[in-house]
Formats: structure tokens, C-alpha cells, sequence
């Protein structure tokens, strides 16, 4: 076999494949039905593709999960929190969206729990929330992830709130698919190392 139709045949791939997803795609629009207002700006192709990737290409799963942040969103309006509501919990810096990005392009989230200033789950999470979208709004045309800078100094575990921990995976997992490139954590506590070698 020459090189030129190895090629060929891997163009023909990956143009199948481009088809597939496609067509995947438009299952999940015809399932969703028809939208309007904010729920069809959050269905755009790039966000259907992350969450059919969030869960391997399977049109249910992916159907549900985003049927459930369209639910979300009407209801918890992450779009709507204003800087008034949510700066008592950024007074210490302990999220925020530095004003450079990586060599990818993508925007950086520097994340220092060590900061922890406040003791009401319902602020953090809003505040998180803040934040992503804030991230969200700011990546560069083209790019759909961001970079998370995690930060442990001042980090103590009896300061872990649990509700706080699951609350925070919940979002994150439930709502914000496929949208973290890379986490990078630095300053990490010893504990971290028995999660690396496994």
C-alpha cells in the first residue's frame, strides 16, 4: 500500500467520524425539541459536543445530563449573579480569572483554598459559579477549556467542608463538561500523593 491511499484512507476516517458526531449532535438537538431564548444559546454544536463527549457519545446520557443544566440554569441563573452578591466571598482572592492566558489560549483560573474566608456553602458555590462563567465568557474565539491553577498554601483538611466538596463536583461535573483542559496543583499537601500513585 502506498502512503497516498494510507492518507486517503485515513482522510475518509476521520470524515466518517466527523459525520458520526455530527449526526449524534443533531439527535441530542432533535431530542432536547424545539428552544428558545436562553436554552438555544446554551445548545450550541461546541456545547452538545461536550457533553455527548462528557459521556462518550451516548445521545441519552448526554440528553439527560444537558436537559438537567438547562433545568439548572433557568432555575439557578448562573448567568445573573452580580458582583454585589458574591464579593464578600472573593475579599481573600481565593478564586479569580487572571487577565493572561496559557500558550494554548486558554483562560487561567488560579483556585487557593487555603484562602477560604467564609463558612456558607450556598456563597461558594454561587461564587464558583461566578467565576466559571466569568472564565467561560472570557476564552479566546475558538477555545472551549480553561486551565485550573490550584494553589494548596495555607491548605489545612479540618477546613474541608464535605457538603462544600460535593456541591463543588456536582457543578463542575454536572454543568461545566469537558470545560477543564488541565489542573495543575502546586503546594499540594502529603496526602495528595497516596491519589497519585494509585
Amino acid at each position: 500500500m502506498s502512503s497516498g491511499s494510507g492518507a486517503n484512507n485515513g482522510h475518509a476516517k476521520e470524515a466518517a467520524l466527523y459525520e458520526q458526531q455530527l449526526s449524534k449532535i443533531g439527535e441530542v438537538r432533535a431530542a432536547l425539541g424545539q428552544l428558545s431564548g436562553k436554552s438555544a444559546l446554551y445548545c450550541s454544536d461546541g456545547s452538545i459536543a461536550r457533553y455527548l463527549i462528557a459521556r462518550n457519545w451516548d445521545v441519552r446520557k448526554a440528553t439527560k445530563m444537558l436537559t438537567k443544566t438547562l433545568k439548572w440554569r433557568s432555575e439557578y441563573k448562573p448567568d445573573e449573579i452580580r458582583w454585589d452578591e458574591i464579593s464578600s466571598e472573593a475579599m481573600t482572592g481565593k478564586i479569580y480569572r487572571s487577565d493572561y492566558f496559557d500558550k494554548s489560549g486558554r483562560s487561567i483560573l488560579v483556585m487557593r483554598p487555603g484562602c477560604q474566608n467564609t463558612k456558607k456553602s450556598k456563597g461558594q458555590i454561587r461564587y464558583l459559579v461566578y467565576c466559571m462563567e466569568n472564565a467561560i465568557l472570557n476564552l479566546p474565539a475558538g477555545q472551549d477549556q480553561m486551565v485550573w491553577l490550584i494553589d494548596f498554601a495555607g491548605f489545612s483538611l479540618p477546613n474541608v467542608s464535605l457538603l462544600v466538596t460535593k456541591l463543588t463536583a456536582d457543578v463542575l461535573q454536572g454543568h461545566y463538561p469537558e470545560r477543564l483542559g488541565v489542573a495543575i496543583l502546586y503546594n499540594a499537601p502529603k496526602f495528595f500523593e497516596s491519589f497519585w500513585k494509585v
